[in-house]
């Protein structure tokens, strides 16, 4: 018998349980600088040296991050379902953890591409991308990641994998707003899902939807009951 197909969308909420902040929360490094000057596409322009630090601080505390709970629980139910996880996150914590099947939504801090040439993209083993290191056709490297401003690349295969889910499954972000807003009109209305988020949503609009008010490491148990119920 086929494995269902379970499709998991995540956000800032599972890598924020690693010690990973976002540009929302109190203490974290987006607090020392404004978006318009790190996290677009006229701030590279302007100042590649300011985004490249920024970025290469972020990498660091991504290189000193852990994959916890969830990330392995996720990773674990590869054996038992055709999993597919659909990230918003830019770190590498899911792939560490060992899923296999994972788009970034937003970019991969772990890697660099050239800033003339998208198709080139190397992985990184290293924190700093510095001035002056170039692809080779000669152009700046820059970080794999989707700035604000720029388009998604990835949500039109993102709606090709929701509408094939057999069950979905949204871990630490909110169902409110897109991409994930977007993605759920691509799932079924008889596709059983899944909110492990600790915020008060109003989700009487999305039929089939069980919210377990969690946070992501904490939910891990919860969801495991709801999963292993629905492997026949």
């Amino acid at each position: 018998m086929a494995k269902k197909r379970l499709v998991i969308f995540t956000g800032a909420g599972v890598s924020a349980e690693s010690g990973i902040k976002t540009f929302r929360d109190s203490g974290g490094l987006w607090e020392e600088f404004k978006i318009e000057d790190v996290a677009t596409p006229e701030a590279w322009n302007k100042n590649k040296e300011l985004v490249l630090h920024f970025y290469n601080q972020r990498r660091k505390q991504v290189m000193e991050a852990k994959p916890n709970a969830m990330h392995s629980f996720l990773a674990d139910l590869q054996k038992t379902f055709d999993t597919h996880i659909i990230t918003q996150n830019i770190d590498d914590l899911h792939e560490r953890a060992g899923s296999k099947k994972v788009l970034h939504l937003h970019g991969e801090i772990m890697k660099a591409r050239s800033s003339v040439y998208e198709t080139l993209i190397y992985p990184l083993k290293k924190a700093n991308i510095l001035l002056g290191e170039k692809c080779e056709k000669g152009s700046q490297l820059r970080p794999h990641i989707v700035w604000f401003g720029e388009m998604v690349p990835e949500m039109e295969n993102a709606y090709a994998i929701a509408e094939k889910a057999d069950l979905f499954v949204v871990i630490g972000t909110s169902l409110n707003v897109y991409p994930a807003a977007g993605l759920l009109s691509y799932v079924s209305a008889h596709t059983p899902k899944w909110l492990i988020d600790p915020s008060d949503f109003n989700l009487d609009y999305i039929k089939g939807l069980k919210h377990i008010k969690q946070t992501a490491v904490n939910g891990v148990a919860e969801l495991k009951i709801e999963l292993m119920g629905k492997i026949n």
